[in-house]
């Protein structure tokens, strides 16, 4: 074998953003595109994350139908497009707006993507050392195949999820429900192809309420003409809830384990295939990789029996088989990183805007408890709220930013913030912010201009106006 060199290697970008997730993408597009020489790193095999999942984008739309976030994500869902992968927005006519794309042709797009503009990729690292100095994060340590690099830059974006850059940089954070010590539900995606879309919409039909579909919160539809909706737009798009008859006759019945819901989207109309959300535990430390291992084969055997529960009660999935697993276990909560703004509950509920907003955030608080333990609270009037650019930065740091679920934030205010499309819209801001800092424009990303920042941000696309 051959020996690998003593020394460390040393490379230096602009940029260096840690964890190719969703977040992770967004920000590195848009730090490449504001001129900065950009280093994406993961420790996985391929960029992505749970965008290659099935699960659709979640926080792109509010409840009254209007896109909350452009720039980066309406880039790479017109690259899905292109190449025939993307359905759009559809609803579920209960409080949910999503937008449904093929995860398999997303698996091609992300990283055109990231080489249309430029990114440097480095796969299969782990970030594994950080050095500090002054409240400047000077240095780097990964470690691959190739031994051990450090990495220099002028600003690092914490992407990973479970805020390691920042925690390890010395950021305060909090972990879970601190009163408790409970954590959210993971889960693990999985896909069904040959679903008979007609079939399970008329069943919707005949049994809304196991559908949770009721009268509109927003628009005042009637429950008959949510269901009318439902089927005139075609697509599979459902949950079946815990507090309806079907599922909770499934669960008393022992037929399917507790669930709060089984949640069924669309990703390939030419296959008949969706993605079904509804695999759970709860109460796991996903940054202890011991319980994180040991969750799989539990997760495994509950998509055995949510697939038999589907075909064999759900008119539809009688034909279904089988299509596909998530990469990876998907991860609600971990920790949450202490920064200069806390997004709080509050702050989500009353649709609050803020002035130094470079984020907007569409979904409603969203924790995922055990069994079917759930708590969902849309936003008032169905609109959105700012994510102000303080949640992005933790405190005692000056020259890192947060994107991602690890943002700070309470746990309710990082339950709706969670998810893809709000994290995208993050990155989007904090590699824009860390491109003008390293190209001059600040010393320290806490003394940028945040009104420079959301100029720049309106005018390459994202949404920071003009919507609820």
């Amino acid at each position: 074998m051959a020996t690998r060199p003593a020394t460390p290697l040393e490379r230096h970008y602009d940029v260096v953003i840690v964890g190719a997730g969703s977040s992770g993408v967004a920000a590195a597009v848009a730090a490449a595109r504001n001129g900065a020489n950009t280093l994406l790193v993961d420790a996985g095999p391929g960029v992505g994350g749970e965008l290659l999942s099935g699960i659709p984008l979640l926080g792109c739309l509010n409840l009254r139908n209007q896109w909350v976030v452009g720039g980066v994500v309406r880039e790479l869902l017109d690259e899905c497009a292109t190449m025939g992968g993307y359905i759009g927005p559809v609803s579920d006519f209960r409080t949910l707006n999503v937008v449904s794309f093929d995860p398999e042709i997303m698996k091609l797009a992300v990283v055109k993507l990231l080489q249309r503009h430029g990114v440097h990729v480095l796969l299969y690292t782990f970030a594994e050392e950080t050095v500090v100095h002054d409240g400047m994060l000077t240095g780097l340590y990964v470690r691959n195949k190739m031994g051990r690099t450090l990495i220099t830059a002028k600003v690092f974006i914490d992407c990973s999820g479970d805020g390691d850059i920042a925690v390890s940089a010395g950021a305060p954070f909090e972990s879970g429900d601190a009163a408790t010590g409970s954590f959210q539900a993971m889960t693990m995606v999985f896909r069904m192809v040959g679903v008979e879309t007609p079939a399970l919409l008329e069943f919707i039909a005949s049994q809304p309420d196991s559908f949770g579909i009721k009268d509109h919160p927003v628009f005042g539809m009637t429950q008959s003409q949510c269901v009318a909706a439902l089927i005139e737009q075609g697509q599979p798009k459902c949950a079946v809830l815990a507090t309806g008859p079907l599922l909770r006759g499934a669960i008393e019945s022992g037929a399917i384990y507790p669930i709060s819901a089984v949640a069924i989207a669309p990703v390939s109309t030419a296959r008949r295939e969706v993605s079904i959300n509804a695999t759970r535990i709860a109460n796991l430390d996903a940054t202890n990789t011991e319980q994180l291992s040991a969750a799989l084969p539990a997760l495994f055997d509950q998509v055995a029996v949510c697939m038999k529960f589907l075909t064999s009660q759900v008119p539809g999935f009688v034909h279904a088989e089988f299509s596909g697993v998530a990469p990876r276990i998907g991860i609600r909560e971990t920790r949450r990183v202490l920064g200069d703004y806390v997004l709080t509950g509050d702050d989500v509920l009353q649709a609050r805007k803020h002035p130094e907003g470079i984020a907007r955030g569409g979904h409603e608080i969203d924790v995922h408890g055990a069994g079917t333990g759930h708590d969902r609270r849309i936003i008032g009037g169905g609109g959105s709220y700012d994510i102000p650019f303080g949640a992005l930065i933790p405190r005692g740091l000056d020259n890192v930013l947060l994107a991602g679920r690890c943002l700070s934030s309470t746990r309710e205010g990082q339950s709706s913030a969670r998810v893809m499309g709000t994290c995208m819209a993050m990155g989007q801001a904090a590699g824009t912010a860390a491109a003008l800092v390293a190209g001059g424009d600040a010393a320290t990303v806490r003394t940028l201009p945040v009104g420079q920042l959301r100029a720049k941000l309106i005018e390459q696309g994202a949404v920071l106006a003009g919507v609820d």
